[in-house]
């Protein structure tokens, strides 16, 4: 179980570092000159590739994370509730990681309607996702 919870653990670690950094990548996608075409292919290629990345480390974190919840029973049973409240917030991340993969798909289109700041703060969720996924697992609150 160990080695599940260890591999789970550095997947999970790199695929929000895909989530911290793509929509850094957004930020300066929405600041880039209109007469600047090759920025902005290079920054769209760059962007595609960490989507196509992150997407793929995203697998096997969620599919660890089931392995140890239901082939361990980690999270099972009375006072686990944290369980429940970290599953949502998995949820919450696999939701945000889709809101990337859409966002892209918009600037690609070229249709962004955001500008760089509302990207900054974008930009700011994984983090609080991430901080409440480890406190939840850690701390065991409830």
């Amino acid at each position: 179980m160990l080695w599940i919870k260890s591999l789970h653990i550095v997947f999970v670690a790199s695929w929000f570092a895909g989530l911290f950094y793509l929509p850094r990548i957004f930020v300066n996608l929405a600041m880039v000159p209109a007469d600047s075409a090759p920025e902005r292919e290079r920054l769209l290629l760059m962007a595609r590739k960490l989507l196509r990345f992150t997407s793929l480390i995203a697998v096997p974190a969620v599919g660890l994370g089931v392995w140890l919840w239901a082939g361990f029973g980690i999270g099972w049973g009375p006072g686990n509730g944290w369980m429940h409240a970290k599953l949502a917030v998995v949820a919450l991340a696999l939701g945000y990681h889709h809101s990337c993969g859409v966002l892209l798909r918009k600037f690609v289109a070229n249709h962004n309607s955001h500008g760089h700041v509302w990207y900054r703060w974008f930009n700011e969720a994984p983090v609080l996702i991430l901080l409440a996924a480890v406190l939840l697992v850690v701390v065991k609150p409830f």
